[in-house]
């Protein structure tokens, strides 16, 4: 039953789920193993990502059902057009001018953003401990629920698999998409493609153009590469997409990139038996870099119309529920097809 239900929540103490128990797997096997090893709560909260919710004892357990199940927006059919009794965050969004670093290689906890963007300052987050560098939250926005996508790292395979399953169940509960951008994108290396990154990734981008929900992007710092598919970029046409005046776009950074080229140019000589010109290569990574720089900017992105332009960062909250209440809106205003010919008189 975990594999197949939509949210798993574990004891942490005494839950376990397992084929086999240690026991059973020293039977067949010859593996000396414990269950707690084999199948234990935490366990399948940090290593196979089977457990979503991770509860201290049983009353915390059903806690975390009620919010599970409070959180899928009962009411979203029966809301007034503009929600009225949602709490204002307890935490001040003027303060996002003091968290979000100017440059966008400098890390920062997206979780502070969000504190400031979201109802009361309040959300769960959904597998918390597996690919923690992708994190994906259940909150409100206005009185909407919402499920937010949002990066402290670039995605990993197991943080591409939970996005892909977040995804999956917010479409699933009707549940709007909110993307804050903040990666240089997937990662690469041998490790992480001998672990799937490409198939993983592609789950990723796949739930992402599947997903019926409204989705609504911003671009809060770097957007890279294939991570900037993998939360809803420009070419994965979102309902809305803003950005912040720090934030940088594209298929690579400027410094990447000039380092890659420097690199092509360098072997390139070697094959030829030639030396470098380190002149001329210090005056080409200069040149790329500041080319990859200047059209990664907001200005430059948003003067070419792929996005709907910049924000001030301390506008969030209110761009995001303007921008939730009109794709909510304009859903119900969807016009029925005639099942028949006009009948002119």
């Amino acid at each position: 039953m975990p594999g197949l239900s939509d949210y798993v929540i574990a004891v942490r103490s005494n839950g376990m789920a397992a084929l086999a128990g240690a026991a059973l797997v020293h039977a067949a096997t010859g593996e000396k193993t414990t269950d707690k090893d084999v199948g234990g709560a935490e366990m399948h909260a940090t290593v196979s990502g089977l457990v979503e919710y991770l509860a201290e004892d049983d009353a915390h357990a059903i806690e975390m059902a009620r919010r599970v199940v409070g959180r899928l927006d009962w009411n979203r059919d029966i809301m007034p057009a503009k929600p009225r009794g949602f709490a204002p965050p307890s935490r001040g969004i003027d303060e996002l001018a003091g968290i979000v670093p100017a440059d966008p290689k400098t890390p920062y906890d997206m979780r502070e953003v969000v504190a400031r963007l979201v109802d009361g300052s309040d959300f769960d987050e959904f597998k918390p401990d597996f690919g923690p560098g992708a994190l994906c939250l259940q909150a409100l926005v206005h009185g909407i629920a919402v499920g937010i996508l949002a990066n402290n790292a670039p995605i990993d395979p197991a943080g591409a698999n939970k996005a892909t399953h977040f995804i999956q169940a917010c479409d699933q509960a009707g549940t709007p998409l909110i993307f804050l951008n903040n990666t240089t994108g997937y990662m690469v290396g041998t490790a992480y493609e001998r672990a799937g990154m490409i198939k993983h990734g592609s789950k990723m981008i796949q739930a992402v153009s599947n997903a019926q929900v409204p989705k609504i992007t911003m671009y809060c710092g770097a957007s890279f590469g294939a991570g900037n598919y993998g939360m809803c970029g420009v070419a994965y046409e979102p309902d809305f997409l803003f950005a912040w005046p720090n934030s940088r776009s594209g298929v690579m950074g400027g410094e990447q990139a000039a380092r890659t080229m420097s690199m092509v140019a360098r072997a390139g000589a070697a094959r030829r038996g030639e030396d470098v010109d380190e002149d001329r290569l210090a005056r080409q990574e200069g040149a790329i870099q500041d080319l990859f720089d200047r059209q990664s900017s907001p200005f430059y992105t948003s003067g070419r119309v792929l996005d709907h332009g910049v924000i001030d960062p301390r506008d969030s909250r209110k761009v995001l529920a303007f921008c939730l209440m009109t794709c909510l809106e304009a859903r119900k205003r969807e016009l029925r097809p005639n099942s028949f010919g006009v009948a002119r008189m």
